[in-house]
């Protein structure tokens, strides 16, 4: 292993470590085991490095209710492609 791999997963380590919440933690190791596991077909497989960090770093963000968006606000904007 080189040393920037071994360097990344100490971090790693450290992050986890930090976290103190047992759901976001449970709801991170979830994550983190759908997104190796390797079956072909798999949508993950379909993805490059960089689109499954993007999808992990919009999972993490979404614990954060200051990044979400209330169904409502949604609704009202896209209304107009929502009708028949």
């Amino acid at each position: 292993m080189n040393t920037s791999m071994t360097t990344v997963k100490e971090e790693f380590h450290k992050l986890i470590e930090e976290i103190e919440d047992e759901n976001l933690i449970a709801s991170y190791f979830e994550l983190f085991l759908h997104l190796t596991k390797k079956k072909d077909g798999s949508l993950m497989q379909g993805l490059t490095n960089h689109e499954k960090s993007e999808l992990l770093l919009s999972y993490i963000e979404s614990h954060n209710n200051d990044n979400l968006v209330k169904h409502e606000q949604l609704y009202n904007e896209y209304s107009k492609w929502l009708e028949k």
